[in-house]
């Protein structure tokens, strides 16, 4: 079997970690979150979101150290919990994630160029899975270079937005318990990329090391930016404002008195979005060949470049589907969707790492977590959009359907 080459350190998984998240709950996921949550649900929402996605950090990490190679919870779950928990968890990351990266590239589409939208999406996918293809070192160069332009433009909006917070606004009442869980949902979907780490673990140095302290330390630098421009766009919008806003970043930038630099912030949306873009699809394409492997997906997408030691193959086969999906599909659900499918796949990663056992030497209760863990992502998901809720649960089912028949398994492939 090929293997991919390991090239990736702490400084270049915390940046694809960064790459992955830094973006989509900022300038996809605020405005639903705030309309569910309203003014004075958004802040707890979005921290509950964070310890969820910090539990199931720690489990990812626990489990990516004992397990370094490409697949992530696909491989951890078939590893603990059995093949067909593994399938069940691989399954739902390629299928929400694919319709994850059809929805960044169509929302990058609508920042540069609304009135042709997919036409941008195609051309965004086809320039992200070209830079991929060259390889996992040239993808990490590419996102530390992105990561930094977003931080420029996210730093614009804070200091130009900060002298207008009105604290009243932070604590305007909206939405119940339901709708903080409902928004903690959503808003589970920008930090969803913490993961990318694991499921580049073939490719990372000294995995057992640097794993356990990517994901945490790219997930924590992540959730402090994220609280930041939450209470600046809270503050200066308000939470009637910001749930009805398409760019509450720039409409910050415009509330400050400075809308001649909205293009500016438009243009780093553009940019943070490719960035969240550039990792999915690698994160697919490896879960993809991590399923190719033990024919769960066809064995020709089973195949390692010579060259640039990326799963070609596996890429262009998901990028296929993005693009069809970006031309044909209906991707406004994307979010709720994704986010279902995702933490399912995260509830799998916590009952992969309950059946490690204590580890003496953590002075944290890594089981307690996981165990929170297992049933945040239970109730987060189950307390989405009713419509997200059936669609991803109806997909996971399905494909428990297709693999028991044999279709997805090894009496296909």
């Amino acid at each position: 079997m090929d293997q991919l080459a390991r090239r990736l350190g702490v400084p270049e998984a915390v940046v694809i970690g960064l790459g992955a998240m830094l973006g989509a709950g900022i300038f996809v996921v605020f405005a639903p979150a705030a309309a569910a949550a309203g003014g004075a649900g958004l802040l707890p929402a979005l921290t509950l979101a964070g310890f969820v996605a910090y539990c199931n950090a720690t489990s990812s990490a626990r489990l990516a150290g004992r397990y370094p190679e490409s697949g992530g919870t696909y491989v951890y779950g078939r590893e603990r919990l059995g093949p067909f928990a593994g399938f069940v968890a691989g399954w739902g990351f390629v299928v929400g994630k694919t319709a994850s990266c059809a929805a960044m590239a169509l929302t990058i589409g609508a920042y540069l160029w609304p009135g042709q939208a997919r036409l941008v999406a195609v051309g965004a996918v086809v320039a992200v899975t070209a830079v991929n293809l060259r390889g996992v070192a040239k993808t990490a160069a590419a996102t530390r270079i992105l990561v930094g332009l977003v931080l420029a433009v996210l730093a614009l909006v804070a200091v130009t937005g900060v002298g207008d917070v009105d604290p009243g606004r932070l604590g305007e009442p909206g939405g119940d318990w339901r709708g903080v869980l409902t928004a903690a949902g959503l808003l589970f979907f920008a930090f969803a990329g913490y993961a990318r780490v694991a499921t580049l673990g073939e490719e990372v140095r000294d995995p057992q090391r640097t794993i356990p302290r990517a994901v945490p330390l790219a997930l924590g630098i992540v959730l402090a930016i994220y609280l930041v421009l939450a209470v600046v766009t809270l503050g200066v919008l308000g939470p009637d404002r910001l749930a009805a806003s398409a760019a509450p970043l720039a409409d910050v930038v415009s509330a400050a008195g400075l809308p001649g630099l909205a293009w500016v912030v438009r243009a780093g949306a553009a940019v943070a979005v490719t960035g969240v873009l550039l990792s999915l699809l690698a994160g697919v394409g490896r879960t993809t060949l991590a399923m190719a492997r033990r024919r769960d997906l066809p064995g020709a997408l089973d195949a390692v470049h010579p060259v640039h030691r990326v799963p070609h193959r596996a890429e262009l086969a998901v990028a296929a589907v993005v693009i069809v999906v970006v031309l044909l599909g209906d991707v406004r659900d994307a979010i709720g969707f994704s986010s279902v499918t995702v933490l399912v796949y995260y509830a799998i990663t916590n009952a992969a790492a309950l059946t490690l056992g204590r580890e003496p030497e953590r002075k944290l209760p890594v089981q307690v977590l996981a165990a929170l863990g297992l049933v945040g992502c239970l109730l987060l998901a189950v307390n989405l959009p009713l419509s997200s809720v059936l669609a991803g649960f109806g997909v996971l089912a399905l494909g428990a359907v297709w693999y028991g028949s044999g279709r997805f398994g090894r009496r296909l492939w």
